[in-house]
């Protein structure tokens, strides 16, 4: 499966791209890779913590998705079903880590398009340490207890529903609305008030970061085929 780079003019929706990935056209998949890119990331991040663990994932997740892509039957959006995988290869490679801690009980009172397909030179990574805000915004979220953080990150992070956030968590929409709220008091509470504006900015997946994820995963892909396991 060679490389190949889209304009933004490139418009197909997901599904779209599915459906000529299953017909034979297996370098689009690429499309939904840089596309979902920034999401995944995300996703996997939020559960794992650590950057490199989370590309890592990331690479899992896509090569597992296109193994198993005759099974996206279309109820639910791609972006919800690519990161449900994300967060099933992230939680099982923390169980591997041993690093897994079970959420403790807490009182009621304690629980209140990355659509860029060009890479901008220089490297965008050389200039995020400039932004000391980013920084203490990430370093908090990251603070988060476990099953609040990957809600945080979904919602208000990435901006994900609150529905495609509970299929992708495999919990309800409820769970969702109430890990979501004690997130924010949470951060409220240390710094959430002074630079909640910037969170969309948090754990920025660059194009460069994106492309090496991109590439790695089509090299995986060559020595695999469509509809193995």
């Amino acid at each position: 499966m060679a490389s190949q780079v889209f304009g933004p003019g490139f418009r197909l929706s997901d599904e779209e791209v599915v459906v000529q990935v299953l017909e034979g056209n297996t370098a689009l998949f690429e499309v939904l890779m840089r596309r979902h890119n920034q999401l995944v990331y995300r996703a996997a991040r939020a559960i794992l913590r650590e950057d490199a663990e989370a590309e890592d994932v990331m690479q899992d997740a896509y090569v597992r998705a296109y193994q198993n892509l005759r099974q996206f039957a279309g109820r639910s959006q791609f972006s919800t079903w690519i990161t449900r995988i994300a967060v099933n290869e992230a939680f099982k490679r923390r169980l591997r880590g041993n690093r897994y801690e079970e959420p403790r009980p807490m009182s009621d009172e304690q629980e209140t398009t990355m659509d860029r397909f060009e890479s901008p030179i220089p490297n965008p990574e050389q200039h995020v340490s400039t932004s000391e805000t980013r920084r203490l915004l990430e370093q908090a979220i990251d603070g988060l207890p476990d099953l609040y953080r990957s809600v945080f990150v979904l919602r208000d992070v990435q901006d994900m529903d609150t529905e495609s956030t509970a299929i992708a968590l495999e919990i309800s929409a409820d769970t969702v609305k109430t890990r979501l709220h004690r997130a924010r008091a949470l951060l409220r509470k240390h710094l959430y008030m002074k630079i909640g504006a910037c969170g969309s900015e948090a754990f920025s997946f660059h194009a460069t970061r994106c492309d090496r994820v991109v590439r790695n995963v089509l090299e995986r892909l060559n020595e695999t085929s469509l509809g193995e396991v």
